[in-house]
């Protein structure tokens, strides 16, 4: 009894990406690539139309971004099987993909050691994070998260404003904006503004 290929489809805005995907999955008798997509819009499409078994999808897609495809499609088919892959190593962003329902996440620094074992794990059902951002998520497991007005007020400090600037933003008092900077400098484990800063954006918890 011959088994059929996993159907595999890629959505990538980097022809050379989704031409080296081409390229890796080809060779292996047990996979087939069904279709490629460049942008966000296309990728939910096409999805739709081929129902393939595995989608490898990039994060950082025009018109519709890839977190907002695995929003979608998880939507319509819960079971739909969707690989994350993508530059970025920040927990945050990970288990924002995997909680939207994505089955795995690599890095595209690592798919040529992982992705084809990925794939065949992803369709006996298991799900699977890049050790270096699984680790990442470890050591900030007990760690609390910002609020989301902390999370406002950390953007606004990366954006050089002072402690005045962003209770005017807010609407808030500078007294205010104090206490939330404090809390901001303890939650991330920050020694000053420009630490803080760059501890939020390594953890993807803000972009500059």
């Amino acid at each position: 009894m011959t088994t059929k290929p996993i159907r595999i489809m890629t959505a990538d805005d980097h022809p050379l990406i989704r031409e080296g995907l081409s390229a890796l999955i080809s060779v292996h008798s047990d996979m087939a690539i069904v279709g490629e997509a460049a942008d966000g819009a296309t990728a939910v499409r096409l999805f739709n139309e081929l129902r393939p078994d595995v989608l490898l999808l990039d994060l950082q897609m025009p018109n519709v971004s890839g977190l907002e495809v695995i929003d979608r499609l998880i939507a319509q088919d819960p079971t739909a099987r969707i690989v994350v892959l993508t530059t970025y190593d920040t927990e945050q962003l990970a288990m924002k993909a995997m909680s939207a329902g994505a089955s795995a996440y690599i890095l595209k620094s690592s798919v040529g050691r992982r992705l084809l074992d990925t794939i065949r794990a992803v369709m006996r059902g298991q799900r699977y994070v890049d050790p270096s951002v699984a680790s990442a998520i470890a050591a900030h497991a007990d760690t609390e998260e910002l609020t989301s007005r902390e999370t406002d007020v950390i953007r606004l400090i990366s954006k050089g404003n002072s402690n005045k600037l962003i209770g005017e933003e807010l609407q808030i008092s500078e007294q205010t904006v104090k206490g939330h900077v404090k809390n901001i400098f303890l939650k991330l484990g920050a020694n000053d503004r420009a630490h803080a800063v760059a501890i939020a954006v390594k953890r993807g918890l803000i972009n500059v």
